[in-house]
């Protein structure tokens, strides 16, 4: 556990980063044009088309193999804003559950419209799939692989009040 000293040192600590590596009146422009897809991986196509397009409402746009692995699905869901969450199956693998390591994901904030937010919180209670809400715009549960998705009802480029873009 981290002490409070520990706590003021961690402030600290990002103060500094703050202070010496956040452009605000110069910053440049991007060298991205956007995110592309991100990709996870699942244990059973069907399963997670159903939780993704299904309870979440998030259209699937394409299902072909995988090139880099034969007899792998690779499969696309529209998240908005001409951005798309992939998925892989890889049969064969024995693969484990899912945890966080270095390097890994935490978790994967979507942002969606107030009352769109509402209503897929009505559509995970339907679903019988359990959620944490914070600070009422924010609602955090995981996919059936166990993946950790944040549904936020923030306007893109900000997060709780706080300009971020």
């Amino acid at each position: 556990m981290l002490t409070p000293a520990d706590l003021d040192e961690l402030a600290r600590n990002r103060t500094r980063l703050r202070d010496e590596h956040l452009r605000t009146d110069d910053r440049p422009a991007s060298s991205a044009r956007g995110l592309h897809h991100t990709a996870l991986i699942c244990a059973d196509v069907a399963r997670t088309i159903r939780f993704y397009q299904g309870v979440l409402e998030f259209p699937l746009t394409e299902v072909v193999e995988n090139r880099d692995y034969p007899g792998s699905t690779h499969f696309f869901f529209d998240i908005g804003n001409r951005n798309l969450l992939a998925f892989f199956d890889l049969p064969g693998l024995d693969l484990g559950p899912y945890a966080e390591v270095l390097g890994g994901l935490h978790h994967l904030a979507i942002s969606v419209e107030p009352e769109r937010w509402e209503h897929l919180r009505g559509k995970l209670d339907e679903a019988g799939v359990g959620y944490v809400l914070e600070s009422g715009t924010s609602m955090y549960f995981t996919d059936p692989d166990g993946a950790r998705i944040e549904l936020i009802a923030d306007p893109l480029g900000e997060m709780y009040d706080l300009v971020v873009l």
